[in-house]
């Protein structure tokens, strides 16, 4: 079967669509490289343009003989989500509609959808199980929840297969260096480290240093991109054998702070990594860390890389090439 991955240039559905490809599946992707990058797209038919645009979505479907659909195309910075609230609702939950109804339109029955922890908020426990509560505390993780109620709609009016799969902080880069994680302007914890350490920044900020952790700075479950893409294949196969709509939590289940992340990007590289104190962003719980059992009971998904250091190594052999 052809699989569908949307946002396909990017960090995530870049790491997808080489995984397809290297498990000899037939694989379509798109992308408007407004955020993504063409040279990171491993193979696959390629088709540029906008997913919220339905002429263009509905004539990919209808070249195409996709059933299956892995989306990652969404805007993802929780900063600009709150200065520019209206550009990723009308994104994120339009381009999603515009895509269920060229799948409704052409038969195609199954959707793995890229969602977040955001879409929790701040927990009300620790480790965040997929039966908790939702209460987003940003614009971002609102259009995620929103996307995931409507799945449900499009499943009772159309027959669709979903799988939300909620997860928390991706870093890492495929194993060989050959592919990244690159944004511009830069956001993530991970990537900024590894670009200060080669003196592409002057300095890490931290933001906040005042929160209810032990030592003052944020809490988060930081899980492999290759680990990611796995819980993605196998909630796709999931579907297909018949699986119910069912969301999973995709996390390794331990948390590690900004200060310990630095601390091991440090020993990694060898390298000095200065850092500066900034004020705290608006919406960031203090901790987020996940429960991953349903997808490991469920999904037979197990995370291999639960160290820092690891993920930050392959992170660093990527960045290290980009000099």
């Amino acid at each position: 079967m052809a699989i569908l991955v949307t946002g396909g240039g990017g960090y995530i559905g870049s790491h997808c669509v080489k995984r397809l490809l290297l498990d000899g599946e037939d694989v379509v992707v798109i992308d408007d490289l407004s955020t993504g990058y063409r040279d990171a797209i491993a193979g696959g038919r390629f088709y540029e343009g906008d997913l919220a645009c339905g002429a263009f979505t509905r004539d990919v479907f209808e070249k195409e003989n996709i059933e299956a659909v892995i989306h990652f195309a969404a805007f993802s910075l929780v900063g600009e989500s709150y200065t520019n609230p209206g550009k990723y609702f009308r994104n994120n939950i339009g381009a999603g509609l515009t895509l269920m109804d060229a799948m409704a339109a052409c038969g195609c029955k199954y959707l793995v959808f890229s969602s977040t922890a955001a879409t929790y908020g701040e927990p009300c426990h620790i480790p965040i199980s997929e039966d908790d509560p939702q209460r987003p505390t940003n614009p971002y993780g609102e259009s995620k929840l929103a996307m995931e109620r409507i799945m449900r709609w499009y499943a009772l009016a159309h027959g669709l297969r979903f799988c939300p799969l909620r997860y928390f902080n991706v870093a890492g880069a495929w194993p060989d260096g050959s592919i990244g994680e690159r944004h511009s302007p830069e956001t993530h914890l991970v990537p900024l480290m590894l670009q200060t350490a080669l003196k592409l920044h002057p300095r890490v900020t931290i933001y906040g240093d005042d929160y209810d952790t032990p030592d003052g700075t944020c809490i988060r479950d930081y899980i492999h991109v290759c680990d990611l893409v796995d819980g993605h294949v196998k909630a796709l196969s999931y579907l297909v054998n018949g699986g119910e709509c069912t969301p999973f939590n995709l996390g390794i289940g331990r948390g590690f702070s900004v200060l310990e992340m630095i601390d091991a990007a440090k020993e990694v590289t060898g390298l000095s990594i200065p850092v500066t104190k900034g004020p705290r962003r608006p919406g960031d719980p203090s901790i987020l860390v996940a429960c991953g059992q349903k997808a490991m009971d469920t999904l037979d998904w197990k995370p291999r890389y639960t160290e820092p250091r690891a993920i930050i190594a392959d992170a660093w052999r990527w960045h290290s090439r980009q000099r």
